[in-house]
């Protein structure tokens, strides 16, 4: 157990650590309707062509193009015989390689001339076999579900991480729980949410229950006389570290229990929020075999300001290509709600000057 005053682990071991500890979980598989947000698996690829053949992409009468050429209501093109009338995503009959608009016949007669594939889509045109419709590790989203059901997939294997989220000793339990479970669930995560009293016996059952993939405990992680995650962890398991390199967040704390990763999480919103960002997030990738979400760039409008030994969490506020900080530690709960991303300064750095283009990591 660390006391107060030992020294705090420098964030990227605490997080080497972890992801020590952080095997993938193993793949299951579901329906497309369970799989949004969730981690594939596996890459997956269309297995065959589609259309298979030319198909028609609007209501209308198949006809060919040159057959109609100059064709208007001052100069009908008289059909030898009537055309075929298709619907969208009708195949195209043989000879044929246009549609043409239903107000565009009268009678026998066309009034209006189409260019060759005009209202046609060929074969092939919207996947080809070979086609990866989702990679590995990737988060699956609307735009995958429409390209897995239009090639036949019913179902697809992805890493569900199951996270169990024990709330003690927290400040204001009913904001930070939910934002919490948000953001365990966006990451790709399934959270189980367990109310535990101040005690460390308690808090130790809940970290030991099996059906987890890993445990958050939120709250309790300081070191006054009501703070009692830690010894609680070290009663189920190992306390790896307990005091971490990160403001907010210094006494954020790592272990392990039972083989499976123990994050200690601050109980107050802007530590709790960093610690998260800093270390949660990076261990639910690891755990569902997923590639963290690339940083996005933008411009500082103010300077950041930090303190040269410790890594550092800003929250940020973006305006287009360009971010607003609005601090760090101790930030008002009213300023905390408008941030949408965060900026983290490394332990080396004193900060960035207005101005410096920085990476931010969205929330």
């Amino acid at each position: 157990m660390r006391a107060p005053s030992a020294a705090l682990m420098p964030l990227a071991e605490a997080l080497a650590q972890l992801r020590g500890l952080a095997a993938p979980v193993a793949p299951r598989t579901v329906p497309l309707a369970q799989a949004r947000n969730r981690i594939a698996a596996a890459a997956v690829s269309c297995t065959r062509p589609i259309p298979p053949d030319r198909t028609a992409l609007r209501d209308g009468f198949a006809v060919q193009a040159a057959g109609i050429a100059g064709a208007s209501p001052y100069a009908p093109v008289l059909l030898l015989r009537a055309p075929v009338q298709v619907e969208a995503g009708d195949p195209m009959p043989a000879g044929t390689d246009a549609v043409l608009p239903a107000e565009g016949l009268e009678g026998r007669n066309a009034v209006a001339e189409v260019g060759a594939g005009e209202g046609v889509r060929a074969a092939c045109e919207d996947l080809a076999e070979g086609d990866v419709l989702l990679a590995a590790g990737e988060r699956i989203g609307p735009r995958h579900l429409l390209a897995l059901a239009a090639a036949g997939c019913r179902e697809v294997a992805i890493r569900a991480v199951q996270i169990r989220l024990v709330a003690t000793g927290v400040f204001g339990p009913e904001a930070l729980s939910p934002m919490l479970a948000a953001l365990i669930e966006r990451s790709g995560g399934l959270v189980e949410t367990v109310a535990v009293p101040d005690d460390p016996g308690a808090i130790g059952r809940a970290v030991a229950a099996d059906g987890a993939d890993a445990t958050f405990i939120l709250g309790g992680s300081g070191f006054g006389r009501t703070d009692r995650s830690a010894e609680g962890l070290a009663g189920a398991g190992r306390v790896l570290a307990h005091g971490l390199a990160l403001r907010p967040g210094e006494t954020a704390g790592i272990g392990e229990a039972g083989g499976r990763p123990v994050l200690l999480l601050p109980g107050h919103p802007d530590a709790a929020l960093a610690a998260f960002l800093a270390l949660g997030r990076p261990l639910i990738a690891a755990l569902a075999g997923a590639d963290e979400p690339t940083p996005r760039t933008g411009v500082l409008r103010r300077k950041i300001a930090s303190v040269v030994g410790l890594a550092e969490i800003v929250f940020i506020r973006c305006h287009g290509s360009e971010i607003e900080p609005l601090g760090g530690a101790e930030l008002p709960l009213r300023r905390l709600i408008e941030a949408d991303g965060a900026v983290l300064v490394p332990p080396e750095r004193e900060g960035y000057p207005a101005g410096s283009e920085v990476e931010m990591v969205p929330l």
